[in-house]
């Protein structure tokens, strides 16, 4: 059969025609005589995955990915967000083989092969394998800190390692190292550091450089593991997604660009790729960044904290280690989960005291108080060296009118500086994105702001302040609400949204904060009149989030 197509490949002039009959031969080759399975998810129907694949999930290191909440302490804020990351990285896995085998189909003069879709929906499977910040999201202060890619690449080697996989990857038609570099180099980036070579990655070639854009885009930011999240945290936490990654599958396509071949789209879908990006914004500004679901997070890594030396997790050869040396030990880090949070909560033990009493204190809503949030004129170089500062100048300062009896200390304090993007920092992402037109759709081009609307964003970045009091009494709280307003005074920050309610006396005192000189439309804020009234003669509802 195949030398009989073959003959017909040779016998052909077109070159149209020769393609055609190279992509049947192409399909021919990529028939498995395993099957693939089916899963029922509740965002993407029924998915397909390939055997190799189902080899990887049957693993303990990905099952553990079930015991691991997706949105870490938004759970405790929004009851529907119990997802996991198991659920989410199955999703990347099938959505990057949606993208590349769309590709595949339509442009197959790309001679994408059978081993480059197995390996993008291997990596796509595997980008999350570290669980992203295990434990309820805790891994980012102190000793808990590390970089997610690097700590997924580490836990990917193990899984293959651990579960004897390089025989199993290299039945399916796997060249070994070759392939196993490209799944981590689409994770991580390239293995190599040096900036010498024009080519830094070393798993494929940079003829086939947009392969390297569908898990973890780091040209523009547009990938599957975006998709898949929006898709599935919007279903679970109750928001509205305005991003459809079907309709982008339907437009993908690969053009040169500067000698590299980039994933582009429709010009006509640049207005859709903001909605994306605002989406995302949307999703940090309302759940993952919100007030009480952060302060959850920083409860339970204080009690991680408290309890690290006196937890201990078995490593290899049955070496013991904390929480925050377990990363330093796979067989170890496989066994982290927020399981963790249950053992401390419902330990006995008295080295534990401290860490089980703030657990219990989230259990029963007795969380810190949020003071209000303010904005710097320009962005700021956060350290830790500068929060410390910030927490003993807010305890330091003095509130022109209104003092009160309450000794605040450094410690009563915390301060957390939030940054929400559209995904590049200060940059517009949708400046690297690259798009083509109806008539020519091999001939990549760029659209910049100005060409698509004047109600899209200025700034596509910004950095908000929250100040938080441990003391939960009302005179404390009285008096932690005064001194973060003077102290936003001080700073020359903006304006907290309801510092005329809980310091009227206060912010009449900074001229720029007049509300009479405020609103582009010249419309100014209720008067300090209103404003007494507000708070004296109406009797307010509090409102509770879960």
């Amino acid at each position: 059969m195949f030398h009989f197509i073959f003959s017909i490949f040779i016998l052909t002039r077109c070159l149209g025609d020769r393609l055609q009959i190279l992509h049947s031969l192409r399909k021919l080759w990529q028939m498995e005589t395993e099957q693939n399975k089916v899963f029922n998810d509740p965002i993407h129907g029924h998915v397909e995955l390939h055997p190799l694949l189902i080899k990887i999930i049957d693993t303990p290191q990905f099952q553990r990915l079930r015991n691991l909440k997706q949105l870490g302490g938004t759970y405790l804020v929004f009851p529907g967000a119990s997802h996991n990351r198991f659920e989410h990285s199955i999703g990347v896995g099938y959505l990057a083989g949606r993208l590349v085998q769309a590709l595949n189909e339509r442009q197959p003069e790309l001679l994408i092969s059978r081993r480059d879709i197995l390996c993008v929906q291997i990596a796509g499977l595997c980008h999350d394998l570290d669980c992203g910040h295990s434990c309820f999201n805790i891994n980012r202060v102190g000793p808990f800190l590390l970089q997610h890619e690097t700590a997924s690449l580490a836990m990917f080697d193990y899984l293959v390692k651990d579960n004897g996989l390089k025989p199993v990857m290299e039945q399916h038609g796997l060249v070994l190292p070759d392939d196993l570099d490209f799944i981590k180099e689409q994770i991580a980036g390239p293995l190599v550091t040096d900036s010498s070579p024009q080519w830094p990655y070393k798993g494929r070639p940079e003829d086939k450089s947009f392969l390297y854009e569908i898990v973890a885009n780091k040209r523009n930011g547009i990938d599957v593991d975006k998709w898949d999240y929006f898709a599935r945290d919007c279903y679970h936490l109750g928001i509205q997604n305005n991003f459809d990654y079907r309709r982008f599958l339907k437009f993908a396509r690969v053009c040169e660009v500067d000698g590299q071949k980039h994933i582009c789209t429709r010009d006509k879908e640049v207005g859709n790729l903001y909605d994306m990006f605002h989406t995302r914004n949307c999703l940090h500004r309302r759940a993952y960044q919100h007030k009480v679901g952060s302060i959850i997070e920083t409860m339970i890594t204080e009690a991680f904290l408290k309890a690290d030396k006196h937890i201990k997790i078995e490593g290899t050869g049955g070496k013991m280690f904390t929480l925050s040396t377990a990363i330093d030990d796979m067989e170890a880090y496989t066994k982290l989960t927020d399981y963790v949070f249950e053992q401390i909560l419902n330990s006995s033990s008295p080295e534990l005291t401290e860490a089980r009493q703030i657990l219990r204190n989230i259990v029963c809503r007795r969380l810190y108080k949020c003071l209000g949030q303010t904005q710097a004129d320009q962005t700021i170089n956060v350290t830790q060296e500068k929060i410390r500062s910030w927490e003993e100048d807010l305890a330091q300062t003095i509130p022109q009118s209104g003092t009160q009896d309450v000794s605040l200390q450094p410690e009563d304090f915390i301060v957390n500086v939030i940054s929400m993007d559209y995904g590049m920092k200060e940059k517009n992402p949708i400046n690297n994105v690259r798009f083509y037109c109806k008539n020519n759709p091999n001939t990549a081009i760029q659209i910049r702001k100005n060409q698509v609307s004047k109600l899209l964003p200025e700034q596509f970045a910004e950095q908000l302040i929250r100040v938080y009091c441990k003391k939960t009494d009302e005179r404390s709280l009285d008096a932690a609400k005064k001194h973060f307003v003077q102290w936003c005074m001080d700073k020359n920050f903006s304006k907290p949204q309801d510092g005329d309610i809980i310091a009227p006396e206060l912010t009449p005192l900074k001229a720029s904060w007049s509300n009479n000189n405020e609103g582009e439309d010249g419309e100014g804020g209720c008067s300090r009149e209103a404003n007494y009234a507000c708070v004296n003669g109406q009797k307010k509802a509090k409102i509770r989030l879960f």
